[in-house]
């Protein structure tokens, strides 16, 4: 009984311990960096249609309790987050990459303070994305946007 613990236990940290630092640099981590800020770029530009492009044809987009496809964003709520991005001055903390493969996922924290729509913002938020890499590089399959108001 011991010894098939004890195999169990090995088999298990085998397949599931990584030595220390394995990962820590994904291999393409400029790549996925570049397509992660080439969004943001775009939205400060107001370049919708290179946003879009970075955004995968199956891509959801988390905000606010709902879920939207890629279309329903550009549709809905693009151009709103143009319109934010340009009034609302803001910052994001430099990217955490992992990466396992043709599949990435970055995260940030963020902080915005300014007025959009006449009303006041003063946010904290967190953002997550979803990436994969595809023949045309590295774009983006899941967004999720959360905030809450700064103290």
């Amino acid at each position: 009984m011991i010894r098939k613990t004890f195999s169990i236990a090995v088999l298990f940290a085998l397949l599931v311990v990584r030595p220390a630092g394995a990962g820590s640099v994904p291999s393409d981590a400029a790549a996925i960096t570049a397509a992660v800020n080439g969004f943001h770029d775009a939205l400060r530009r107001g370049d919708s249609k290179a946003a879009l492009n970075l955004l995968a044809p199956d891509a959801v987009i988390l905000e606010s309790g709902s879920a939207q496809t890629r279309e329903e964003y550009a549709r809905e709520h693009l151009a709103e987050d143009i319109a934010f991005v340009k009034a609302v001055p803001g910052t994001r903390s430099m990217l955490s990459i992992k990466q396992e493969g043709n599949v990435a996922w970055t995260t940030a924290t963020t902080q915005s303070a300014g007025t959009s729509n006449g009303r006041e913002v003063n946010s904290a938020g967190v953002e997550l994305m979803v990436l994969t890499k595809t023949k045309a590089g590295w774009r983006i399959r899941a967004i999720h946007w959360s905030s809450h108001r700064s103290v």
